[in-house]
């Protein structure tokens, strides 16, 4: 199967020369993956890896880049936050069919992460959702992505917080 992620990295200053840098990671294994370098001291690697599994092309791309970049520092993985127009546009529908059914089955519409002038959701809920739904043929790959890339930000995220503080939380909010 194919499987198309991006992962975003932020670089070490020593890490600058974009040349080096992109024969690195090919010489790395990185050879399946776009190479983007928008703001300074950013990258982003857009792949198109094969693999038996999501799990095991996105853990593949991680371990590729680490020895590629060892001081790359992961910013995130995507797709996994998304807008309804995102959302649609993934699914292939248009934001007002998104915002109709986000409208009409308020009761079992994923809860959004965050609600603001924006409101965002993991991606892997919004397909999980759509996909028990009558009519919606999604494809599993790109579920599969958004479940693995939603597991990769959490992990990334949770290293931010203490052992003592994350237990004590769960009991608050979990349900």
């Amino acid at each position: 199967m194919e499987y198309v992620f991006t992962l975003k990295y932020h670089l070490a200053s020593s890490d600058r020369d974009m040349d080096d840098i992109v024969e690195r990671l090919a010489e790395a294994g990185c050879d399946d993956a776009l190479v983007g370098m928008g703001l300074p001291g950013r990258l982003a690697l857009e792949f198109t890896r094969e693999a038996e599994s999501a799990e095991a092309a996105i853990r593949s791309a991680l371990a590729d880049v680490q020895r590629a970049i060892p001081s790359a520092q992961l910013i995130e993985a995507t797709p996994d936050l998304v807008g309804l127009t995102d959302a649609a546009e993934l699914v292939g529908v248009s934001r007002q069919n998104m915002r109709k059914l986000m409208l009409t089955h308020s009761g079992t519409f994923p809860t959004p992460v965050h609600e603001g002038s924006s409101v965002l959701w993991h991606l892997a809920d919004l397909l999980t959702w759509l996909q028990s739904r009558e009519g919606y043929s999604l494809s599993q790959p790109m579920i599969e992505v958004a479940k693995m890339t939603l597991q990769v930000n959490i992990v990334k995220q949770q290293q931010r917080v203490s052992r003592r503080l994350a237990t004590g939380l769960r009991t608050l909010i979990a349900r």
